[in-house]
């Protein structure tokens, strides 16, 4: 049977890579056409890839947990009957494979369909039609030769290790003249560690790289008395209860985005469409071992009572310090609790695609006037990062004053 390779489908205008989250189907099993093999996230959403053939799938070629350019072959398959019976459905055009592995490595295979590939998987020189591999850009990055690669001849229209030895080679370089050789030794002489980036990281990396790109980010803060959630979190603690006062904020941010529907949006990657959740639903960023985070997410918590509210976000978080990201294209908001840092404030990050990251600060003791005098309230600061192209800052300063009121003013019984 002809080997044929599954390559990620070009799924919108624009759009040069995505995010392989998860493979549904491993080596040997049996495939249907149309049937799931893989999710992609991409900046529109988390999307469920269908495999353009039926047969046996053979290999994957890259790994979970990976960002790759549109186009990437990702992995091989057996196909059943001529392969003129089986169409790309959507994917970039499949060809039947005869290459070696190192030449089915992520982002080498390049045509005029792949031109949209992100400049971190190829490199364009001075020459149109010429491109650095994956293998040539690591060795140029080993040598410190990212930022010259344009200025490196090559005998094609494909740099390679081989041009790259015959420039270090000469005695200058257009930028002035370098000693490699001292630089090679130097860093031979030093010691370091590495290890592969965890596939958690890579995600958030994926999705802040993306927010960078595409949020306008505005911060805006806001002091509030905590004086209502103290005193509450103490009756709950004399009552056996656990939750924190944070869990008490988490409640009034609930009831805040209700009537914000705003916050409950997203907007779409041309900057066209707004869309708006009918329920609400939020990130919680949970802090893992290793300066790792995951987020925690609370869904529809408008139907549950104040114990059941608690139950779930309970639930969520115990999931979230397994291990478990439960993030997806519908969270439009995130709460980070910067205070358990000992960080009384601090310019939280936009996570795509949501459109604000709210931090709540140490709670501190302040002086505040009191008559002729000045007695101590204990404070906390809100601090709001929010996508402008979504929400404006009469909107932001309008929830943060409702969630101020709501903290202020809470209340157990």
């Amino acid at each position: 049977m002809p080997i044929q390779s599954i390559r990620i489908p070009q799924m919108g205008e624009g759009l040069q890579e995505a995010l392989l989250v998860e493979f549904l189907k491993q080596p040997g099993e049996m495939v249907k056409r149309d049937e799931a093999i893989y999710v992609m996230e991409t900046d529109k959403a988390s999307t469920e890839v269908e495999s353009p053939f039926s047969g046996r799938l053979v290999a994957w070629l890259v790994k979970e947990g990976t960002v790759l350019p549109i186009g990437t072959e990702v992995a091989q398959m057996e196909v059943e009957g001529p392969a003129s019976t089986n169409h790309s459905g959507g994917h970039s055009p499949s060809q039947t494979t005869s290459s070696s592995a190192s030449d089915r490595s992520t982002g080498t295979v390049l045509s005029h369909a792949s031109a949209t590939m992100s400049a971190t998987t190829k490199v364009r020189a001075t020459k149109p039609n010429r491109f650095v591999p994956p293998r040539t850009r690591a060795y140029l990055k080993d040598k410190g030769l990212l930022d010259v690669a344009d200025e490196i001849p090559c005998k094609g229209t494909k740099l390679t290790p081989e041009d790259v030895d015959h420039y270090l080679a000469t005695a200058s370089h257009a930028h002035g003249s370098v000693d490699r050789d001292s630089a090679d030794d130097v860093a031979s002489q030093s010691t370091y560690d590495e290890r592969p980036v965890p596939k958690q990281q890579i995600t958030l990396n994926y999705r802040l790289v993306r927010s960078m790109q595409t949020t306008v980010p505005v911060t805006v803060m806001n002091e509030v008395d905590w004086t209502a959630m103290a005193s509450a979190r103490q009756q709950i603690k004399a009552a056996g209860g656990t939750e924190t006062s944070f869990y008490l904020m988490l409640w009034c941010v609930a009831q805040a985005l209700s009537h914000h529907p705003l916050f409950r949006s997203s907007i779409s990657s041309d900057g066209t469409v707004l869309r708006t959740y009918r329920d609400v639903q939020f990130g919680i960023a949970v802090a893992l071992p290793e300066d790792m985070l995951v987020t925690a997410v609370v869904r529809a918590p408008e139907g549950m009572s104040r114990d059941e509210f608690f139950a779930s976000v309970n639930r969520q978080i115990d999931l979230a310090r397994q291990g478990v990201d439960q993030a997806d294209p519908s969270i439009t908001i995130s709460i980070s609790n910067i205070g358990t840092a000992n960080m009384r404030f601090g310019i939280p990050a936009i996570v795509a695609p949501a459109v604000a990251t709210l931090a709540l600060g140490e709670v501190f003791d302040a002086p505040v006037p009191d008559g002729a005098g000045f007695r101590f309230q204990k404070r906390a600061q809100l601090t709001l990062a929010f996508d402008h192209r979504v929400i404006n800052g009469v909107g932001a300063a309008a929830f943060m004053n409702d969630l101020k009121y709501l903290i202020e003013t809470f209340s157990i019984a």
